[in-house]
């Protein structure tokens, strides 16, 4: 079993164990019933959170009988509150659905009325983030803006040398653990906003498991890089249309030259390629023959010979689509969704176009997406994209609007837009940046086959390749930092009861941490299926605004948690300046978070006053939000089951707050 492996077992053995039945599945069931509901909630259940120190026993009291210490962030839901022998204890079990499995003393356990989560952010680049023993110091330092002050506790801390009068309890460790991967769980119980210089930001107090625990092993494995696990996987999704001949023909020549070099250095099995040819809608152009088709995926690139058989079928159209935009990200979402990439450390997809994509509201596109949230749905996956745009002299009406969708397509955090324009589409320097690309990707496989520290090295100069080429060096860099740090036994975040602050202290305009809530997969059913409904409302209302305001009013009832309540807030005066959220469309489960959201926060007078551009555009960023949750949705392998039983209902997903409504 090689080194990943190990470590990727032990990750999730501790990090999943946090929030899994693993130690109580054996617990005896000493009740039936359904568990306590939040105060003031109609849907929402009362969970705790297990503590180092929590225990299940059989009876509340002093003559309890022990069952078994409880996993530490087991979730459990609250099923009864009593009082006996002077302390208060809670049955409790880890599903809502089977009743309650023994008692726990509320001293054990915390509190959790919200589902959120810290997410880490990749450090590479950036300060850690550091973890205060108390809000005060925190808000102290935040105050102060003392940036000195900030750098002596930064530079003891990353030394270690952490001592019991330090404010600081911990700093995040080095490796990186990406929690789509690896899923973790660090608790958010309280926030609040404050401003860092002119940013608006958070602290967080967070908990987690204590000093000690925690720590990966490679349970006895030499804790080295596994040169042999390290791959890389490159996609390229290229515009099959009628100009895209020359470019599919260099394409072809580029990976032919990256295969010899691959076989020349021994490096078969550790780079493969994958093809996906898009173009456009085929109900208004038939003879276009197909929108997408997958020549080739990861497993077949691996052979040569098998490769290029597939790939010498790609040919340009022999008709064209209908106007000189085409359906792009139906073919990054197919190379994102329909392509397997486990066993890939290093994922890109590479696009290769000559036009702009259709949007999600055009209606010959068939993703519904948005670039922000196909951007999201291969970030979600651990996909870089890789745009090469042919500014070709026929399409120049188009390039300004085309560079603006692929700079939000290609955005990877802490390394901005990988996008390269391709100056007058010209052929040369088409194929000069591919190789460049594929040549380095190449090489950074190879240095990790031989066990090779990464070197960040970047490429100096103002010409675009030259930029290009540094953040090729970038990504690649971090990619195998964060491999090597896993393999040499990276922890997960070792955290405590602490406050921190979810931008960099030194540089506020960069967050630090990001806020997830972990949503279920019939939560986020429920709330597609609600959005939903507003959508069609609103599409209907931009051409009769009375109509949107009536029927937004005459569904609330249908959608929300209190119909009788909803019914006579819409009759009241001055309804038309309520909000969603005020009409019964907010679901309990995102009410009480930190964030403002844009959907549930726009009123019938908002709505009223905006310009029929400002109503489509709303419309259409929902339109967004819809389809990528019905993305999140289908994708089974992005859900976490607590149970580690199939994706169920109740299983659950990190979902970023910039994604909520």
């Amino acid at each position: 079993m090689n080194v990943r492996e190990v470590t990727r077992r032990a990750l999730l053995g501790l990090l999943s164990a946090s929030l899994i039945l693993a130690a109580t599945a054996s617990a005896t069931v000493t009740g039936g019933n359904k568990p306590l509901l939040m105060e003031g909630k109609k849907s929402l259940y009362q969970r705790v959170l297990a503590e180092p120190s929590a225990r299940l026993y059989t009876r509340p009291g002093g003559n309890a009988q022990f069952i078994q210490p409880v996993t530490p962030f087991t979730i459990f839901y609250v099923y009864d509150r009593v009082n006996a022998s002077g302390k208060d204890w809670l049955r409790v079990g880890v599903d809502k659905h089977d009743g309650a499995q023994g008692w726990v003393r509320s001293d054990d356990v915390i509190e959790w009325r919200q589902s959120l989560t810290v997410a880490f952010k990749d450090p590479l680049g950036q300060d850690r983030v550091l973890l205060f023993r108390d809000r005060n110091s925190l808000k102290s330092l935040i105050s102060s803006r003392d940036l000195f002050g900030y750098s002596l506790l930064y530079d003891k801390a990353s030394k270690g040398e952490i001592s019991t009068e330090s404010p600081i309890i911990s700093i995040q460790p080095k490796a990186y653990v990406d929690i789509q991967e690896d899923f973790y769980l660090v608790p958010i119980t309280q926030y609040e906003d404050v401003f860092i210089g002119n940013e608006q930001g958070r602290m967080l107090r967070i908990a987690s498991v204590p000093a000690g625990e925690g720590q990966v092993s490679a349970g006895g494995v030499d804790t080295g890089e596994d040169v042999g696990a390290y791959r890389a996987g490159m996609v390229f999704v290229v515009d099959s249309t009628v100009s895209m001949g020359p470019y599919i023909d260099r394409t072809r020549q580029a990976v032919s030259k990256i295969y010899r070099s691959i076989e020349a250095q021994g490096l078969n099995e550790k780079v493969s390629f994958g093809v996906v040819a898009y173009r456009d809608n085929i109900d208004v152009a038939p003879g276009l023959e197909y929108l997408t088709r997958t020549y080739a995926t990861l497993d077949e690139g691996i052979d040569p010979e098998g490769f290029f058989e597939r790939v010498n079928q790609v040919q340009p159209a022999r008709v064209s689509s209908q106007g000189f935009i085409e359906d792009a990200y139906a073919g990054v979402k197919q190379a994102i969704e329909g392509i397997d990439w486990s066993g890939y450390e290093a994922r890109y997809v590479v696009l290769i176009t000559d036009a702009g994509a259709r949007p999600g509201h055009d209606p010959l596109g068939s993703t519904g997406m948005n670039a922000d949230a196909l951007q999201q749905l291969a970030q979600d996956k651990g996909v870089a994209i890789w745009v090469l745009h042919l500014e070709t002299p026929p399409g120049r009406a188009n390039h300004d609007s085309a560079a603006a969708q692929y700079a939000k397509l290609s955005f990877y955090p802490g390394i901005g837009e990988l996008y390269y324009p391709v100056g007058m589409g010209s052929v040369a320097g088409f194929g000069k940046a591919l190789d460049s690309f594929a040549s380095k990707i190449t090489t950074q496989v190879a240095d990790a086959t031989r066990g090779k520290t990464p070197v960040f090295a970047r490429t100096g100069g103002d010409d675009p390749l030259d930029e290009f080429q540094r953040k090729v060096d970038t990504l690649g860099y971090a990619l195998r930092m964060r491999y090597l740090q896993k393999a040499e036994g990276g922890k997960a975040p070792e955290v405590f009861n602490a406050w921190l602050i979810d931008r960099d202290i030194a540089d506020p305009s960069r967050q630090s941490v990001e806020v997830r809530v972990l949503l279920t997969r019939d939560q986020l059913s429920d709330l597609q299926a609600v959005l939903k409904k507003v959508l069609v409302a609103a599409e209907e209302g931009v051409f009769s605004p009375n109509d949107f305001l009536q029927e937004l009013q005459s569904i609330a009832a249908s959608v929300s948690r209190d119909p009788t309540a909803t019914a006579a807030s819409t009759r009241v005066s001055g309804s038309a300046s309520k909000n969603l959220a005020d009409l019964g469309y907010m679901r309990e489960y995102i009410e009480d978070l930190p964030y403002r959201g844009e959907v549930m926060d726009v009123s019938l007078e908002d709505w009223e006053n905006w310009s029929a551009k400002q109503q489509l555009e709303f419309i259409h960023r929902l339109e967004a939000k819809v389809n990528y949750y019905q993305a999140i949705h289908d994708n089974t392998d992005l859900w976490i089951s607590l149970d580690h039983g199939p994706v169920t209902g109740d299983s659950v997903y990190p979902v970023a707050l910039k994604m909520l409504p």
